[in-house]
Order: C-alpha cells, then structure tokens, then sequence
C-alpha cells in the first residue's frame, strides 16, 4: 500500500530538499522553519520514524532502483505538458503559472504554439504515436487520467471546490478539432504518458525541440 498525495492530503504538507549526489533529504513540516536531515536509504530508522509520526501510520521507505514506482506501469516514462496549457488551465482557476505546475507536476514541460499542443502525441490508439525529444525517441500513449492532487492546494493541500467537473467541462470546450475525441473517456485528462523506446543513454536537454515522427 503506498502512500501519496492522491490517498492522504497531508503530503502537501511535508516539504522536502533532496541532495541525490549526497544521497539524503531534508524534510520540515508546513509552518516549520528547521530542517531535519536525513540518509536516503532503504529502512532509515530515523527517516521512517519521521515520517510515521507525521503521517500517523506505520512507514517503511523503500527503493525501488531499476523502473521506481509509476503510477502507469504500461507507460513508465515521462509525463508531458506545455507551458501554454498550464497557463490556460490556470485562467480557469484564477492560479498562478507556478502553482497550476505543482498541481499537475508533469515531467516535461515543453514550449508549444497553443494550449493543448501536446495532445497531437498520443494518437488515435494503440500503439501510439512516436516522438523525439534530444536524443530520446518516446511513444505517447495516452491523455493522462489526473486524480485527486491536481483539485487541491499545492501547499497545504486544501480542496478547491468544484475542480475536477469545472476543469472537464472547460477540457472538453477546449479540445482542439484535430484531437482524437475518441481517447478520452472523461475529460479529467491533462499531459501525454510516455513510454520510452530508446537506450538508457539518451538525453533531453533544455532547449531541445520535439519532433514527431512521420
């Protein structure tokens, strides 16, 4: 049973400094201005204890280093979303750009002409459509189901009334003509899941452009 911002609203309310090359995190409450470090490892005691007090329940911190732990195991690889969709979404909620990018938290965030852009790399169906970004070659397989994170505050993880219908509505306003209506099932739908085609060597930079594949 893993715990996360889509079962517990608390998350929202621990704020974290990661360090990968020293392999630790640093962890303080909402409201808190101490930092409490901690070794990133598989069973810290310190680090588990923290975190089942502030959570209330038993949690043991585990790794998971060769594919980690995807919402979507069918399309592991990164999220996608443009900074022009982001802005567009955050016009129907009176959010600013920052906290509209917490809520939705994609992977990468790309630079395209018009909201919704990134709809054009899914595809009409299975096995989905090809894309490059840099060195990496991507398939997007769908429009991204969102749960219930991207309805509450970045912050504190407070509710925003009416979110998830307000946001289908203007989603399904807002479809491009050239979409595939037929890929969304509901309309709670916002970024691309990715499944990555090409070796582990390959990298995205800032500045790359995306490229889709004839």
């Amino acid at each position: 049973a893993f715990l996360n911002g889509k079962r517990t609203a608390a998350v929202h309310r621990l704020r974290a400094k990661f360090d990968l090359a020293a392999e630790t995190v640093r962890l303080r409450r909402e409201g808190e201005a101490e930092w409490e470090a901690f070794p990133l490892r598989t069973g810290e005691p310190r680090l588990t204890a923290y975190l089942s007090d502030f959570f209330g329940t038993p949690v043991t911190l585990i790794e998971n280093d060769t594919g980690g732990f995807p919402d979507d195991t069918a399309a592991p690889g990164p999220t996608v979303l443009s900074a022009q969709t982001l802005a567009e979404v955050a016009s129907w909620f009176g959010l600013t750009l920052s906290e509209t990018r917490r809520r939705f938290r994609a992977n990468l965030e790309i630079d395209a002409d018009a909201p919704f852009w990134e709809d054009r790399l899914f595809g009409p169906g299975p096995p989905g459509a090809p894309f490059r970004i840099g060195d990496v070659s991507l398939v997007g397989t769908n429009p991204c189901a969102r749960c219930v994170v991207p309805s509450r505050s970045a912050d504190g993880g407070e509710p925003t009334p009416l979110f998830a219908k307000t946001f289908a509505r203007r989603r399904a306003e807002s479809l491009p003509h050239w979409a595939p209506r037929e890929r969304f099932n509901h309309f709670f739908r916002l970024a691309v899941n990715t499944r990555v085609v090409t070796p582990a060597a390959g990298a995205v930079r800032v500045g790359d452009a995306v490229q889709i594949d004839a």
